[in-house]
């Protein structure tokens, strides 16, 4: 068994039927996710701005670009706003999509998409934006039928291979485009959205490696390959839950037992042993 599977068989182990137990184990996954989903296309993204902004609700003494802030906050928002839907397993919809988008990027368009092209958080695209080296991006009036025709097949796949599947959905809706602003930090979110709701081990795409990221969608939009994007996400997964569990794993001996079941003279052997 690989590490990812460990890790997804160890996530599994929780049962997340309230929202407290999605809390409880999301409380720093949810920090790191907004951070280095944010930080992918800002730099100006601070991981100390953005854990004040999920634990107080507030930045002090923050002299930079305001938009920064809007987006963190919003990425908390949207964490809260999809919190009971996690724990009800509601299904991805193009109601969801557009409330997802709606609240991560309130606040956050630029004056030549808001004012004179009229565009708005949370309402499909209505000029051709094209994005990537491939120029990619469906046209406004074909993004609806596209998304819906996503959503139906995502919802109506029922097999092992969750993740392989979210890495189909994530690909499909970047290259589709459908909103003015915000498609990654969107995508992303919905992303993970379709793994926990499928009770699947969520991700960090880690801003350091978004070269490699971006290589992984070039490979979609270029060859329609969904290898690259599904292999650097067991990657990711494993960088992002790796350390976490190893904290939550007892130390064991060459024979399996936990040396905190041990007691005197073989508790002494095992440590003995394990240094050596």
């Amino acid at each position: 068994m690989d590490k990812y599977e460990r890790i997804r068989n160890k996530f599994k182990e929780y049962k997340l039927s309230t929202v407290s137990d999605l809390d409880t184990v999301l409380h720093n996954f949810r920090i790191l996710f907004a951070y280095n989903s944010g930080k992918i296309e800002n730099e100006q993204i601070d991981y100390h701005d953005t854990r004040e902004i999920f634990e107080n609700g507030k930045v002090l003494s923050y002299s930079g670009d305001p938009r920064v802030l809007f987006e963190q906050q919003n990425q908390k928002l949207c964490y809260d706003f999809l919190r009971e839907k996690i724990v009800s397993k509601e299904p991805i919809s193009l109601e969801l999509i557009k409330e997802v988008h709606a609240v991560l990027t309130a606040g956050t368009y630029d004056e030549t998409r808001y004012i004179a092209r009229g565009e708005r958080p949370g309402e499909f695209k209505k000029y051709d934006y094209v994005t990537g080296i491939h120029e990619i991006g469906y046209s406004p009036e074909d993004v609806e039928p596209a998304l819906s025709d996503l959503t139906a097949e995502i919802n109506a796949y029922d097999g092992e291979m969750k993740l392989k599947a979210a890495a189909y959905f994530h690909l499909r809706f970047e290259y589709i485009h459908p909103f003015a602003d915000g498609n990654g930090r969107a995508g992303r979110t919905l992303t993970n959205y379709y793994l926990l709701i499928n009770g699947e081990v969520p991700h960090i795409i880690f801003s350091e490696d978004k070269k490699e990221y971006y290589k992984a969608l070039e490979a979609y939009d270029k060859n329609e390959e969904i290898d690259p994007l599904y292999k650097f996400l067991k990657s990711q997964t494993v960088k992002t839950w790796e350390n976490y569990f190893e904290r939550r794993t007892p130390n064991r001996t060459k024979d399996g037992k936990s040396p905190a079941k041990l007691s005197g003279a073989k508790l002494f052997k095992a440590m003995r042993t394990r240094s050596r």
